[in-house]
């Protein structure tokens, strides 16, 4: 089979695993339809990437193959393809810091949440959120990074520091979540920015963004439909506004000022992204298994 036919399997495998969960969503806690949802996704976009890698796919053996499949939450199979590269391995520094966010997030997880109140639960929901979101994309997720750069594979942190980004186009370009950016760059972003042009080939990319949570978010949760992609379009005008002549002119894509504008844009509207049936319904009975 040719390229193009690997592909098109592959985008057939990626529909087919996301459809699968649902046969089995009534038998499924939210929170494990959620996840179990996630994942399925996960996975097929982690093949239709490595279908896709062409030459780097011919370079690649089945052990680094399988590394990029199983151990790695990025979506560039591009390093794995590579020789070892010849680069210092990481500082003590960053082992320090990914193992501190890791218990940092499991403490938030296992000791703060159940210290708070069952009638302050929107609290005791995002505090468990933050915990999950510290444990794996800032914690685990960064020594899986760390490990195999020990091993000379050039692997990109997923999260690069978002809270010192002092643009939108920053934050969303590459300090958050690079694996999300890189795969909707290669299969939303440039296809569109070539037939539609720049600035709406990014609103659909934020659209996409928003219709993607909506499937992993308010779908499970049975409730706040149609909150998360107006999140994600409130993030895509921001970056247009930023670009503006006005937000220039306020120089809101630099320093200080930029920096609390995303501050603003993105935790502002925060409750749209995360609704409160999301809270209650998985994230707070997640958060009651776990403890």
């Amino acid at each position: 089979m040719n390229t193009t036919t690997h592909k098109t399997c592959a985008m057939i495998l990626l529909v087919c695993l996301t459809a699968l969960p649902f046969g089995v969503r009534e038998q499924l806690p939210a929170w494990v339809f959620m996840w179990v949802l996630a994942f399925a996704l996960f996975a097929g976009c982690k093949v239709l990437t490595l279908v896709e890698a062409g030459p780097a796919l011919a370079t690649m053996n089945r052990n680094r193959a399988l590394g990029y499949l199983l151990l790695w939450p990025g979506m560039d199979p591009k390093p794995f393809g590579q020789p070892a590269l010849d680069f210092p391995a990481p500082a003590r520094k960053a082992w320090f810091h990914a193992l501190f966010r890791t218990f940092h997030g499991a403490a938030l997880i296992w000791v703060v949440v159940p210290r708070i109140g069952e009638e302050h639960w929107v609290a005791r929901a995002m505090v468990g959120m933050l915990g999950v979101i510290l444990l794996l994309h800032f914690g685990l997720f960064r020594l899986l990074a760390l490990g195999w750069q020990t091993r000379r594979i050039a692997v990109k942190p997923l999260m690069d520091n978002p809270t010192r980004a002092t643009s939108l186009t920053e934050f969303w370009g590459w300090r958050w979540n690079s694996g999300f950016h890189d795969l909707m760059h290669r299969y939303l972003f440039r296809p569109a920015a070539k037939r539609f042009g720049v600035r709406a080939a990014m609103m659909l990319v934020f659209l996409a963004s928003g219709l993607i949570h909506e499937l992993v978010i308010t779908v499970p949760a049975g409730g706040g439909y149609g909150l998360p992609t107006l999140y994600f379009l409130l993030q895509g005008l921001g970056v247009e506004f930023e670009r503006s002549t006005l937000g220039r002119s306020w120089r809101l894509g630099h320093g200080f000022k930029g920096w609390c504008f995303v501050l603003l844009v993105t935790a502002g509207p925060i409750a749209l992204l995360f609704p409160p049936p999301f809270l209650r319904n998985v994230i707070l009975p997640m958060l009651e298994t776990l403890n």
